[in-house]
């Protein structure tokens, strides 16, 4: 890869980790390596199971051993999550540092600024600090002003319309 740029999938709609997820499957098809990092998502997904099909090229990381949402989590369950984010934050400054992968996706990174679990500054830390050979992907609902003067690609997803709002749950295979 010439030059890594930074990547942003945000917004309030369905599909920015599988945008990203995406990306990182493209790579891996010109036989970049790809390392992606979930935060706020400890719940199992079809789509990272299915990425097991393309290990070691695309490694997925989820540090987080909670698996409820963060809204249902009580303060000793958010102290707990903070302390696992903290260890996937500390991974990824050494998958950074270390030039592990060619891509390196920050998913939902965006969520763990909203939820307060850590500062934009801390974010902002990792993209400054990033190598020009990394492609990074970060994701979640709220991109932060700065942020988005860093990144190199925007893109937004935003809902118009969702089943949740008639009563439809969560599908699987569909939304995990």
């Amino acid at each position: 890869m010439k030059k890594g740029l930074t990547q942003v999938y945000c917004g309030t709609g369905k599909g920015k980790t599988t945008a990203a997820i995406g990306q990182g499957v493209r790579a891996t098809g010109h036989g970049l390596k790809v390392i992606m990092i979930q935060f706020l998502k400890g719940r199992p997904t079809g789509e990272v199971e299915a990425l097991k099909n393309l290990e070691p090229e695309f490694k997925v990381f989820k540090f987080e051993k909670q698996k409820k949402f963060f809204f249902e989590m009580d303060e000793e369950q958010k102290a707990d999550l903070k302390s696992d984010i903290k260890n996937a934050l500390n991974f990824a400054k050494k998958v950074l540092d270390t030039k592990e992968c060619d891509v390196l996706i920050l998913d939902e990174i965006l969520g763990v600024i909203e939820n307060q679990l850590f500062t934009e500054d801390e974010i902002i830390n990792l993209i400054e600090n990033k190598s020009d050979e990394i492609e990074l992907i970060i994701t979640g609902r709220i991109l932060p002003e700065r942020i988005k003067s860093m990144a190199d690609y925007i893109s937004t997803i935003e809902e118009t319309k969702h089943p949740f709002y008639k009563g439809v749950t969560a599908r699987k295979g569909i939304e995990y």
